[in-house]
């Protein structure tokens, strides 16, 4: 496969700063042992990513080109022998936000943070996968406490998961969409999701069973009319903020609340005596979680959302659309011509 020189990338004009240009880099050459290069048809934005550089110096390595978008679907140009993969597999992943991104129409992946796209899943739902989908199946089966076995069909896991109510903030978001569908696929005895009153009927269809609107009520409020019923076992946030301090009164004594955007004990409630495990994580780009995702995809028990798709000069757009937080589902670029 002949190769070009150059290639068009997104490049953050300075950590602090959220400012991006197209320009022209130099192709990526492999340099770790677990390298794949990849041509990269499509690729996602993740809200906040601009102000990790800034904020997260830690986790964002004062070396990184600020190239964004973790998240990939492409073809596969050269991997190492014994990787599992070879030229022309069409792969999909998430990146670790520690190196660059795929903003360009090539980057590199770890074979560790690949996985193969299941038969019949095109570039663009394949791009709107792998972020959203593995935060949600960590933030459930991994941090959370319901059981994955469920998934694939073992009732015993799956009544006990049946027993568990379950609270969405976000629910109709990138990864809101993914967490509704697998607690619902677990079997969750209740899977409550919050949204906003356009997007009511879209997270019964991916299998909430109760709703609650934020633009009517608040979680506290809508909890008060009947605690004992109401109540949850495990929270999962992705709004924080005011949304995730309700949360605490949302959640049973004794229960789980998991947020990927804050961490839940810096906005618990003054005065508040709940007990109640809380957590804050970052997801783990891992190919095999994202794996048995696609098997679920493949199998038709589970689907990506997308709320637009836009072209590679279009990105500013697409960041503004992403930023709004009125998004349904993922923004996806398109990189090459194939997608």
């Amino acid at each position: 496969m002949a190769l070009p020189t150059t290639m068009r990338t997104l490049l953050q004009t300075s950590r602090e700063s959220t400012a991006l240009i197209s320009t022209t880099s130099p192709l990526p050459t492999p340099t770790h042992p677990d390298d794949v290069l990849v041509q990269v048809h499509a690729t996602c934005p993740c809200a906040g990513e601009l102000l990790w550089a800034r904020d997260f110096p830690n986790a964002i390595p004062a070396s990184k080109v600020l190239i964004p978008c973790q998240d990939l679907a492409g073809t596969v140009v050269s991997a190492p022998s014994g990787s599992g993969f070879a030229e022309e597999d069409r792969v999909y992943c998430r990146i670790d936000a520690g190196r660059p991104g795929a903003a360009r129409e090539y980057a590199l992946a770890r074979a560790t943070e690949l996985a193969k796209i299941p038969e019949g899943l095109g570039w663009i739902e394949a791009a709107a996968t792998p972020l959203s989908a593995l935060t949600a199946w960590q933030a459930l089966f991994v941090h959370g406490t319901l059981n994955s076995k469920a998934v694939i069909g073992d009732e015993d896991t799956k009544k006990e998961n049946g027993r568990q109510r379950v609270l969405v903030t976000g629910a109709a978001g990138g990864v809101g969409s993914w967490l509704v569908q697998l607690a619902a696929l677990a079997g969750a005895g209740a899977v409550v999701a919050v949204c906003g009153t356009n997007k009511v009927e879209a997270v019964r269809e991916l299998g909430a069973t109760e709703v609650i609107n934020y633009q009517e009520t608040t979680v506290e409020e809508w909890v008060a009319v009947d605690p004992a019923g109401r109540e949850v076992d495990l929270v999962v946030d992705v709004v924080g903020g005011k949304t995730l301090g309700g949360c605490w009164v949302g959640v049973k004594e004794g229960g789980t609340l998991i947020s990927v955007n804050t961490p839940p004990d810096m906005v618990k409630p003054a005065g508040s005596e709940k007990k109640a495990k809380s957590s804050f994580f970052i997801v783990e780009p891992l190919g095999n979680n994202l794996a048995e995702i696609g098997d679920l995809i493949a199998a038709g028990k589970l689907r990506p959302t997308v709320d637009s798709v836009w072209e590679f000069d279009e990105f500013e757009k697409a960041f503004e659309r992403l930023e709004s937080g009125h998004a349904k589902g993922k923004i996806v670029i398109k990189v090459s011509d194939q997608a």
